[in-house]
């Protein structure tokens, strides 16, 4: 039965709802749900990060995850999305427009369970424990979203609020200037919010026991009830081109600010000795903004630190059976592609032309004519040279590649809608699948 219900993923979603009427008697076990989500990543970038760091025929955590899905990421209404609309569709399971943030756009959305919550809220609500990281701003809809709507993800004032007074066990991430008002100076900088609120205060009010740096995440005291990081004036990464971030002197991330797998870390450490069963959903932002930018070294080092927050979940995994680690994008960012080269045309202190022939992009290890980047070596000891080219600047419908490991996994399998990662994660926090 567990078989048959992988393949009815297959159907279209439309067809969904009638067809799983037969699958009560099946035996969906029920945890712990670790969801981490490398924002705009497909298939060929996985691939350029495991020949740079592990060589060709090397491992990432990433190919350790067993369950593939293929992906289909478009919304209601066209055929490439928006962060904010895929993000709606995972913590709602229904298609929604381009422009929606926790809602159908500008109209309230239930859930395809029925309930008027997001996933993560009715978790919530069912009394499990529940958790959001994003190592750009709080506001970025991959994690907001479960846990806050709007009619506009503009609305960065009335987003950061809903994602406080959602009173989530855990919140992690950058944006302190949603935080204070104008011309109140907090650790990296002055507020902006025009409406005088002053949210560090309401979240201490709530019960939030604030933090700021890596240190201060490293000893959270015994009796924090519930925990808020805020760690950058808005992403923990400086997401601009090689050639602007050499200009101003900047690295691809803030060394200050935690890394998203020290987040993770700490979050699963801090939710799963609250006792009973946590869904926990972490972004790795940088992955989209720099590829957008067209900055090779900044995507790459970005999905590093998300494959190493991925060998976080697996360690956890190890340890506590009763857990889902599901791993998924939504799309294809800058459509990041790797071109081999010959060594005898292009030798070891060369640097990348400019563009390719057709007009593409390209990168070198620091961006415009720089050298090119070289692998980890092959199973023959072999190190080989490459570069990196870029389609577009925008997100694409891409080849996202859906992986899982851990309980109910093997729901993972063939065509996986976008709303299929609701019903996934869904299946294995209420032992159901929705509307059924």
């Amino acid at each position: 039965m567990m078989k048959k219900f992988s393949l009815l993923l297959l159907l279209p979603a439309v067809l969904l709802t009638s067809c799983l009427r037969d699958i009560e008697d099946t035996k969906l076990k029920k945890g712990n749900v670790i969801f981490i989500h490398p924002d705009g990543v497909g298939l060929s970038t996985w691939n350029i990060l495991r020949i740079l760091t592990k060589g060709p025929d090397g491992e990432l955590n990433w190919d350790k995850l067993p369950n593939i899905g293929l992906y289909r990421s478009h919304p209601k209404d066209r055929l490439t999305t928006s962060s904010n609309a895929g993000a709606t569709m995972h913590a709602y399971g229904l298609k929604v427009p381009y422009h929606s943030f926790g809602m159908n756009e500008k109209e309230k959305l239930k859930a395809l369970s029925g309930s008027e919550k997001s996933i993560m809220m009715e978790a919530k609500q069912a009394g499990i424990h529940i958790g959001i990281i994003n190592s750009g701003d709080i506001i970025e809809p991959g994690s907001a979203v479960f846990v806050a709507s709007d009619t506009s993800r503009a609305n960065a004032e009335s987003i950061t609020l809903k994602v406080i007074q959602s009173k989530a066990d855990l919140i992690l991430s950058g944006g302190e200037q949603w935080f204070l008002p104008e011309g109140v100076e907090g650790r990296y900088g002055t507020g902006r919010r025009k409406d005088s609120l002053n949210v560090v205060e309401i979240a201490t009010q709530i019960g939030y026991h604030v933090i700021y740096t890596r240190d201060e995440l490293k000893s959270i005291p015994a009796n924090t009830e519930k925990l808020l990081g805020i760690f950058a004036y808005e992403n923990t990464f400086n997401d601009m081109t090689e050639e602007k971030q050499r200009e101003l002197g900047l690295k691809n991330f803030n060394p200050e600010a935690p890394t998203v797998a020290e987040m993770t870390e700490a979050a699963i450490d801090f939710l799963s000795k609250k006792g009973g069963r946590f869904f926990l959903v972490v972004e790795e932002e940088g992955t989209d903004n720099f590829a957008n930018y067209n900055n090779a070294s900044g995507t790459l080092e970005s999905l590093s630190r998300a494959d190493e927050t991925i060998g976080v979940a697996q360690k956890f995994l190890g340890k506590n059976q009763k857990t889902l680690v599901l791993v998924a994008s939504d799309s294809e960012a800058g459509g990041m592609h790797l071109l081999g080269v010959n060594p005898k045309n292009f030798p070891p202190d060369s640097v990348t032309p400019e563009k390719d022939y057709n007009g593409a992009p390209i990168d070198g290890i620091e961006g415009t004519s720089t050298k090119h980047f070289l692998a980890a070596p092959d199973q023959f000891g072999n190190r080989m040279y490459f570069r990196v080219s870029w389609a577009l600047g925008a997100d694409a419908y891409g080849s996202v590649v859906v992986r899982a490991a851990g309980l109910n996994a093997d729901l993972v399998k063939g065509s996986i809608q976008n709303t299929d990662i609701y019903k996934i994660i869904y299946a294995t926090l209420f032992g159901k699948i929705p509307g059924v």
